[in-house]
C-alpha cells in the first residue's frame, strides 16, 4: 500500500532496522524509477527503500507530467530507444484503456516500438512501471515506503553517526545510511510573475495556453522552444491536414497579429529524428577506466578531449562510413565543427530544415542511419561520464566549440513537430533570427522585453516584445543554487572546478577578467564550472576532495559542470548502474 502522508515520528524505524541498510531515493521521477529498479533487480532483502516524491504520483517527473507537457507534446525517443524497464511500451499499450488511446489518437493494433508517444501518455507508462516494480519488490521481500506530497527541504550529513538526515517540508526528519538525490529538473523563477509578459521557461506549458495578437519572442531554438511553439500555436490558430497529407496553419481571426520569432545564437534549427542503427547508442563504446587512466597518465593527469573525439567518434566511423571518415580523418575538433557548421550555414534555417526532413524520411524508410549524426550522439553520451577529468582548457573547448554542434545534431526532433514548424513558417507565423553571443535582454518598467542583438550583417537591433519566453533549456545550476543548506553550510559538498593544464593560460584568463577563473591557495589556476563536485560513483566530494560514502547526486541540474551533456533516460540508466554497485559493493562487471 502506498503511503501518502509522512509518518509522525521521524525516528520510528531507527532501532527496528539496525540490521538493514536504510536507503532514501529523493524524487520519484524517471531518475528515481531507474534507481529503484536497480534495487529491485538486485534481489536483496538486507535493505529498505524510502522514496520521497514532491507530487502525488510516481514515474512521470517533470518532462512527462502536466508540469512539463500538454497533450500536444511528444517524446523525441521511440520505444526501442528506451532503456529496459519491466514491460515494453508496445506490450503496455495493449493494456491502456480505450478512451485513453482515443484521447491520444493511438491505435494499439498499429503501434510498435519504433513509434514516439505523447509525453503525457509516456508518463502514464513510467508510472505503471513504478507500480510493477513495487509489486516485484513486495514479492521479493524488499521493504519499500513511498511518501507523496513530500518535498525535500534540506539534507544534512552526520559523519560521526555515519548517517544522513533528510528534512521534509521543513518539519519531519528521517535518518538514512545512504541518500540518492533524484530531484530532477529545476526551473528557477527570476522575472516571471513580476514582469508582465515575461516567462522564465515554457513550463508548466498550461501557462502558455493564451491568445495574443502580437509577436512573441522565444529565446532559443531547441526542443524546449518547440514545446512553447506547439502550445502557443494551438491557442492562436488551427492546423489543417490536406488531402495530400500536407499540414497547413491558419491563425485565428482574433490572433491576426500573432507570430513567433525564435532567437538563436547559432542561427540554426535542431536536427531531425532519423533511423538509429543502434537504438541504445553503443553504450559499450564508453571509455573503460583503464583507457581513461592510461590517457591521463600520458597527459599530465588530464583526459584529452582530442583522445575522446578520436576514440568515441572518428574511430567508430571507419567501417560504417569510410568516405566520410577519409574526409575528416586529419581534422581536429575545431576543423570538424567548422566544416559541419559551414555546411549547415549554406542554407537558410527553414530551407535546411526541409532538406533534413527529407533526409530523415529516407533514413527511416530505408532503415539506414545517418551515421555521422548517430556517432556524434555516441560521442555525447561517451564523454559525459569522464568529463570531470578534462583540463579547464579542454572543457572550454568542449563548451564553446563542440557542444553547440552536438546540441543541434542530437536533438532528434520528432517528425510531427517538424511538420508543424514548417506549416507555421509557410504561413508566415514563425521565423528565426541569428542573434550572436553578444545579445541581451532589457526589461523596461512597462513589462515585456527589448531584445538587443547584432545581426549577421553587423547591424544592431533593439526590438520590443510584449511577450517573451526563455527556452534555452534546463540551466546548469551553480553551487550556491543547491537548495540544501545543510549540505552547503556543513561543507559536505564543494563547488565543481577544473584545473588548467597550462597555468599561464589560467593566469591570462583571470587577468583578462574572466570571472569563472580563480586561483587557489597553492597558486593553481582553475575554471569554476556549474554544480557540485562528484566522483565516478556520483558521490559528493567535499572541499578537501574527500568522497562522501552516504550521499549520491543524480539530479542533473546540480552536476552540469562534471556532466556537461544531459542524456535523458540513458543517463538515468547509466548513473543508476554505477550508484547501486557502489552502495551494495557489487563487482563492476555485474550488469544490473
Amino acid at each position: 500500500m502506498l503511503i501518502s502522508k509522512i509518518q509522525t515520528h521521524a525516528t520510528y524505524k531507527l532501532h527496528q532496522l539496525k540490521d538493514k541498510k536504510r536507503i532514501a531515493i529523493l524524487g520519484g521521477g524517471p531518475s528515481g524509477l531507474f534507481m529503484y529498479k536497480r534495487f529491485v533487480d538486485a534481489n536483496r532483502t538486507d535493505i529498505t527503500i524510502d522514496i520521497f516524491e514532491r507530487k502525488k504520483s510516481l514515474g512521470a517527473g517533470m518532462p512527462y507530467s502536466a508540469d512539463g507537457a500538454n497533450d500536444e507534446h511528444i517524446t523525441n525517443v521511440s520505444g526501442n530507444e528506451i532503456p529496459e524497464l519491466v514491460t515494453p511500451i508496445a506490450e503496455w499499450i495493449r493494456t491502456v484503456a480505450p478512451e485513453t488511446l482515443r484521447h491520444f489518437h493511438i491505435d494499439a493494433d498499429h503501434f510498435n516500438d519504433y513509434k514516439v508517444l505523447p509525453r503525457l501518455l509516456f508518463g502514464q507508462y513510467l508510472s505503471a512501471q513504478f507500480s510493477l516494480l513495487k509489486q516485484k519488490a513486495a514479492g521479493a521481500g524488499l521493504a519499500t515506503n513511498i511518501y507523496f506530497n513530500s518535498e525535500v527541504t534540506d539534507i544534512t550529513d552526520h559523519p560521526q553517526r555515519e548517517t544522513v538526515v533528510v528534512e521534509i517540508r521543513g518539519q519531519e526528519h528521517f535518518e538514512y545510511d545512504h541518500v540518492i538525490i533524484c530531484t530532477g529538473h529545476n526551473w528557477p523563477l527570476k522575472h516571471e510573475g513580476t514582469v508582465p509578459g515575461y516567462f522564465d521557461s515554457p513550463y508548466p506549458p498550461a501557462k502558455l495556453a493564451f491568445k495574443v495578437n502580437h509577436a512573441v519572442a522565444v529565446k532559443g531554438s531547441s526542443l524546449t522552444a518547440i514545446d512553447a511553439i506547439r502550445t502557443l500555436a494551438r491557442h492562436n490558430g488551427t492546423f489543417i491536414k490536406g488531402e495530400d497529407g500536407t499540414l497547413s496553419y491558419h491563425p485565428a481571426e482574433d490572433s491576426a497579429g500573432f507570430s513567433i520569432m525564435m532567437h538563436s545564437r547559432n542561427g540554426m534549427l535542431p536536427a531531425i529524428r532519423f533511423h538509429l542503427e543502434d537504438s541504445h547508442l553503443q553504450k559499450e563504446a564508453v571509455l573503460s577506466k583503464e583507457e581513461v587512466n592510461s590517457n591521463r597518465a600520458a597527459n599530465g593527469g588530464f583526459l584529452s578531449l582530442d583522445y575522446v573525439f578520436e576514440k568515441n567518434f572518428k574511430d567508430l566511423l571507419k567501417d560504417r562510413q569510410p568516405e566520410f571518415y577519409a574526409q575528416i580523418a586529419a581534422m581536429d575538433i575545431e576543423a570538424f565543427v567548422a566544416l559541419m557548421m559551414e555546411l549547415r550555414e549554406r542554407l537558410a534555417p527553414f530551407q535546411l530544415f526541409k532538406a533534413e526532413y527529407t533526409e530523415a524520411a529516407k533514413s527511416i524508410k530505408r532503415k539506414e542511419s545517418v551515421y555521422w549524426k548517430e556517432m556524434l550522439a555516441v560521442l555525447s553520451f561517451a564523454m559525459n561520464y569522464p568529463a570531470k577529468y578534462f583540463s579547464a582548457e579542454d572543457m572550454q573547448r568542449l563548451q564553446k566549440v563542440l557542444m553547440p554542434l552536438i546540441s543541434i545534431v542530437i536533438a532528434f526532433v520528432p517528425q510531427s513537430s517538424v511538420e508543424e514548424l514548417l506549416a507555421l513558417h509557410d504561413a508566415g507565423v514563425l521565423d528565426l533570427v541569428s542573434v550572436g553571443d553578444d545579445s541581451h535582454i532589457e526589461i523596461p518598467g512597462s513589462g515585456g522585453i527589448v531584445y538587443h542583438y547584432t545581426d549577421e550583417e553587423g547591424v544592431p537591433h533593439a526590438v520590443p516584445y510584449q511577450t517573451f519566453v526563455d527556452c534555452v533549456g534546463q540551466p546548469h545550476m551553480s553551487f550556491q543554487e543547491l537548495p540544501y543548506e545543510g549540505l552547503r553550510s556543513g561543507k559536505t559538498v564543494s563547488p565543481a572546478r577544473l584545473l588548467f593544464k597550462d597555468p599561464s593560460a589560467g593566469r591570462a584568463a583571470m587577468e583578462n577578467g574572466n570571472e569563472h577563473v580563480a586561483q587557489d591557495t597553492s597558486g593553481n589556476y582553475y575554471l569554476k564550472v556549474p554544480g557540485i563536485t562528484i566522483n565516478d560513483n556520483f558521490q559528493a566530494m567535499d572541499e578537501y576532495n574527500a568522497l562522501n560514502e552516504r550521499i549520491y547526486m543524480m539530479a542533473v541540474p546540480y552536476i552540469g559542470g562534471f556532466n556537461p551533456d544531459y542524456s535523458g533516460l540513458d543517463f538515468c540508466e547509466a548513473a543508476s548502474s554505477t550508484i547501486i554497485k557502489s552502495i551494495l559493493q557489487l563487482t563492476p562487471d555485474l550488469h544490473l
